[in-house]
């Protein structure tokens, strides 16, 4: 069905909706996103303040067959969250939904509305002692609604799971305004279908996730985190099964990085305190949450001595404080913000069998080094979640030269990265979802049945199509 623009008088009747405070022009902190890929449009902004007003909106929306873009904190790196050719579209934020409903710390539950931040959902699990782990580089400014609408990763994947994996229940508005209540505390509910997970990962395009009973932890008793040196990425694996021996499932994060991220970070961003001397090849860093009388340092001291009796590792620093260990996480979170800084040709967010993650770099990089010539000379910044088999497989000019200049190779040298991590049996969409950027090669990589069924599910759920248009399915 063919959408239709918002005419003035559709938006001052969204106005009566949502009050004075809810409608608001579409100015350019809405419509940019994070890697300056897309520039996108709007007829006005709504900024529901309750489910109710988000209810009428979008049952107002499928009456006029006015498409909706779900907006949350800005952060998506695949363009879910804009829509270049969407000026007729409204574009519905959830951030005047902010507060934190309620918390159960002998449950181990948190409920919060979809525009909380997620550093505040930090703050409040802590104020109970109790810990939340999804955790992310803009963990400032991202928002509790996207990360479950992307199904968000992060750091701590290893241990505690993906965002689908710390939420209990949802409260969701679907297309035609009706509301489904299913915010659940309940860890066992084998009652049919499971819509939860249905709408996590679903980016908006099956209903707009308004709250969550978000899954706490226990805050560990005692934390440590190191930086290892590795002479590769496969002894960077052997490490982390060693690790495991030594630690089990005391292994929060397990973080791999190159050289090139370090040389970028002492480019970009000089101020940051370089972790070794000399400039390593490869490198991880480790951080763990042991139970009470288990001292995380003695732990890694252990496992340092053990990886340098087998090889693993030839360099390392354990840090002795809470401020060294923050200086460690730093250097692991700025090489985002480093490479956005460089401007990469292509960015990659791909995952692959953890057995296979030493010969996808080998292959990549020995792919780039026979082709990269011919296209200018090209620096390649490897890095990610090394223990859920997730990489950030980054391609950059050379030295003094800037992104523009490879405007004409870019779409090869993402299709050579995916290509070769769909021979290996990976995904070419490990953690940040499918948005506007990755729609051809949801196709090109999917299996036919499942994207057939993924548009049995839109049209049963938004049989208009408002809700996201040209996001996931086009």
């Amino acid at each position: 069905m063919t959408l239709k623009p918002a005419a003035p008088a559709f938006l001052d009747h969204l106005g009566t909706l949502v009050g004075p405070k809810g409608l608001r022009p579409a100015v350019a902190r809405y419509l940019e996103e994070p890697r300056g890929r897309w520039q996108g449009s709007a007829a006005a902004v709504v900024a529901p303040g309750s489910v109710q007003e988000v209810a009428a909106v979008l049952a107002a929306c499928t009456a006029a067959q006015v498409g909706v873009v779900p907006y949350s904190g800005g952060t998506g790196l695949v363009g879910g969250q804009v829509m270049p050719d969407g000026g007729g579209a409204v574009l519905l934020s959830l951030e005047r939904m902010a507060a934190v409903r309620a918390v159960y710390p002998d449950e181990n539950v948190l409920i919060a509305e979809a525009g909380c931040i997620l550093q505040d959902v930090h703050r409040a699990a802590e104020a109970v002692d109790r810990l939340y782990p999804l955790t992310i580089a803009s963990k400032g400014s991202a928002r509790i609604g996207g990360l479950l609408a992307t199904n968000a990763g992060g750091v701590n994947v290893l241990r505690y799971g993906n965002a689908r994996d710390l939420c209990l229940g949802l409260e969701v508005v679907l297309a035609d305004g009706r509301i489904w209540n299913g915010l659940s505390r309940l860890r066992k509910d084998n009652t049919g279908y499971d819509l939860r997970n249905l709408m996590i990962g679903s980016e908006g395009t099956l209903g707009v996730i308004t709250a969550a009973s978000l899954k706490l932890s226990p805050r560990p008793s005692g934390e440590g985190t190191a930086l290892f040196v590795v002479p590769s990425p496969a002894a960077a694996l052997r490490l982390l099964a060693l690790a495991r021996d030594h630690m089990g499932e005391g292994i929060s994060a397990f973080e791999l990085m190159s050289g090139m991220g370090l040389r970028f970070l002492a480019d970009k961003l000089p101020d940051l305190r370089r972790p070794f001397a000399d400039m390593p090849a490869w490198f991880v860093l480790i951080d763990v949450g042991l139970a009470r009388g288990l001292d995380p340092a003695e732990a890694l001291a252990a496992l340092f001595a053990a990886a340098v009796d087998e090889g693993l590792a030839s360099d390392g620093v354990i840090a002795a404080s809470e401020a060294q260990r923050h200086a460690f996480w730093e250097v692991r979170e700025q090489i985002p913000e480093a490479n956005r800084r460089v401007g990469a040709i292509s960015s990659h967010d791909i995952s692959v069998p953890l057995e296979a993650v030493a010969t996808f770099i080998a292959e990549a990089d020995a792919h780039f080094a026979r082709v990269g010539p011919a296209m200018g000379g090209l620096r390649i910044n490897c890095f990610g979640h090394l223990g859920d088999g997730n990489l950030h497989y980054n391609v950059f000019p050379a030295e003094g030269r800037s992104k523009a200049d490879y405007a004409d190779v870019r779409d090869a040298v993402q299709r050579a990265v995916h290509d070769i991590c769909h021979a290996l049996g990976g995904s070419h969409s490990a953690e940040h979802g499918i948005g506007r950027l990755k729609v051809d090669d949801l196709v090109r990589y999917g299996d036919p049945v499942k994207i057939a069924m993924m548009r049995g599910v839109k049209a049963l759920f938004d049989p208009v199509g408002i809700l996201n248009p040209g996001a996931v399915l086009g």
